[in-house]
């Protein structure tokens, strides 16, 4: 399996969802927003679907599960993303009820450093109660404050969080990877490259 395109991709899919994702919770134009949020979640879906299978490969079976849950309501919200903001009440609550779910799975696991973990429990309780009050009959939609709005940055944390935490794990491989073959390397910012 070559790990550097999907570790690349999946960290991208990341952090473009959060960049879109948090641009349009706050620009007032609703076609913006629509754009955003629905190209956010494609990149979102496609990280976390990669994640899913090279997790699974690894033999971590329960952060696969939890990437699986975060495509799955990723998906769900998705499929909401070019309607009226009160015509997707119901799929936006399933959604972030999934989103708390696959949240909370993978920040228990000890695959991302503490820090991460912790932004992802605040965000999984978040919308776990953003999504008990959908439940409820309460009238929230994706932009109602204190809730869900201010779940945003925590779960935005938590995907630049992830996608960190791919990219420094597949530089450090990298690293080891010359040692092993014996080559002299470069640790340079700018880019890591044998200097043979």
């Amino acid at each position: 399996m070559k790990e550097k395109p999907i570790v690349i991709t999946s960290a991208t899919g990341l952090l473009l969802g959060c960049i879109l994702g948090m641009a349009g919770s706050v620009v007032p134009s609703d076609t913006f927003r629509n754009l955003a949020w629905a190209t956010g979640s494609a990149g979102i879906i496609l990280a976390s679907t990669l994640l899913t299978l090279y997790y699974f490969r690894k033999g971590y079976d329960m952060v696969a599960a939890g990437y699986l849950i975060l495509a799955i309501g990723e998906s769900v919200v998705f499929s909401s993303c070019a309607t009226n903001l009160d015509s997707n009440i119901p799929s936006f609550g399933a959604g972030t009820f999934l989103w708390a779910l696959a949240m909370a799975v993978l920040s228990f696991q000890k695959v991302f450093p503490l820090f991460v973990s912790c932004t992802g429990i605040i965000a999984a309780i978040l919308f776990a109660i953003v999504s008990v009050l959908i439940f409820t009959g309460s009238p929230v939609n994706a932009l109602t404050k204190p809730l869900p709005f201010y779940a945003y940055p925590f779960y935005a944390a938590t995907l630049v969080g992830w996608a960190w935490t791919l990219i420094k794990k597949q530089s450090i491989r990298s690293i080891e990877n010359l040692k092993k073959e014996n080559r002299p390397y470069s640790t340079s910012r700018e880019k890591l490259t044998p200097l043979v």
